[in-house]
């Protein structure tokens, strides 16, 4: 298997940014880590993993609160400040490799992490957009059945509000490769902010 973990936003970009006390919560940050997370999972379980966004200086951190940079970089190149220039040049890296690695690999993915921005009290469950792609729907819905079943084992009751959605946004629509675009909680909710912050 090879995936292509893109993380939202980065370099000159923040993307969502929320205010905790003194410290300002940056989007790109915390989808950098979890991003870094999911591939080092993968690997370990033998796929072959890019990630599409790197900083130089930031490798998987524990800290709680994570120091906000600009140095994301998209394969080694500077991340353009226009969002259109931004969004291509992610989808053009993610195309080139798929281009080459579809001849090697049966199963090939792309997933794009982001941390959304709500109101202050609203709470969300992990959610996930897909492409029209059938492939791409199945990995979606495949995720939000395990993040169910999870929560049914470890929170009895609670439910789980995490869902899959068609959207036709710019990087599901040119992306070659079977790719969704996972929403990991509202930054600006204490509470998911606990599951975002967290380093477990």
């Amino acid at each position: 298997a090879c995936f292509y973990i893109i993380s939202g936003h980065g370099g000159p970009d923040p993307g969502a940014v929320a205010k905790v006390g003194n410290r300002m919560l940056h989007e790109a940050e915390y989808a950098y880590d979890i991003a870094l997370r999911l591939a080092h999972n993968l690997m370990t379980h033998g796929a072959t993993v890019y990630v599409i966004i790197q900083d130089p200086k930031d490798g998987i951190r524990d800290d709680m609160y994570l120091n906000n940079s600009s140095n994301e970089t998209c394969l080694g190149e500077p991340i353009p400040r226009n969002q259109l220039e931004r969004l291509k040049q992610r989808v053009d890296k993610v195309n080139d490799l798929y281009n080459r690695d579809k001849k090697s690999f049966k199963y090939i993915r792309a997933i794009d992490i982001h941390v959304d921005s709500r109101n202050r009290g609203k709470r969300i469950d992990v959610f996930f957009y897909h492409s029209k792609d059938k492939h791409s729907k199945d990995l979606a819905t495949t995720m939000r059945d395990l993040f169910k079943g999870k929560y049914d084992r470890h929170q009895p009751g609670r439910g789980f509000g995490g869902f899959v959605e068609h959207r036709n946004l710019y990087i599901l629509r040119h992306l070659q490769p079977p790719s969704i675009l996972v929403e990991t909680g509202n930054i600006q909710n204490e509470f998911d902010r606990k599951r975002i912050l967290s380093n477990n």
